[in-house]
């Protein structure tokens, strides 16, 4: 796995922590993540068991390990590629995910798991043709029917962020 350990002698002040469900999984993000996106597909609504699912997306070796060892599944995906979930191996919890596109360079870590989850409001909202009829998508808010193309990611993402995404690429 690509995530740092906990074994550091300088660890800067990270942006938020998190946790799974029954604490055994800790973690921080230090740094804020690059784009944070509201999935409405047919997949994260089966998987999360929910609406929708809020992933704060990021490099991963910005993630940091505090506690415990998440285990990996390998989950299949619309683009054929597999989406690798680690998850507590005891509560189960989802705690963030690697996608085909950038594979272990991001992770889309589950916002629910931060302690601190209002320090991510979703950038985007994706995939709202599924949206369930019940769910309101803020009027301002930017939405795309499936993904978003490359030529919308510096609206999406910021000029800092599509920097980001633009350096992670390349690695």
């Amino acid at each position: 796995m690509l995530f740092r350990s906990r074994i550091m002698a300088d660890t800067p002040e990270p942006f938020s922590e998190g946790r799974c469900a029954c604490g055994e999984i800790t973690f921080r993000l230090l740094d804020a993540p690059y784009v944070v996106h509201c999935c409405h597909c047919t997949d994260c609504q089966r998987e999360s068991g929910s609406a929708f699912a809020v992933n704060a997306v990021i490099e991963t070796d910005r993630v940091e390990l505090t506690g415990g060892s998440p285990e990996s599944v390998i989950l299949p995906s619309a683009s054929g590629r597999g989406q690798e979930v680690l998850r507590c191996p005891t509560c189960r919890t989802a705690v963030w995910s690697h996608y085909g596109g950038v594979g272990t360079k991001a992770a889309f870590v589950r916002v629910g798991t931060l302690d601190r989850p209002a320090l991510c409001p979703p950038s985007v909202h994706i995939f709202v043709r599924s949206k369930l009829p019940w769910v309101e998508v803020p009027q301002a808010a930017l939405q795309f029917e499936a993904f978003y193309s490359g030529r919308d990611i510096p609206a999406i993402y910021g000029e800092k962020g599509a920097a980001r995404f633009k350096a992670l690429r390349e690695r």
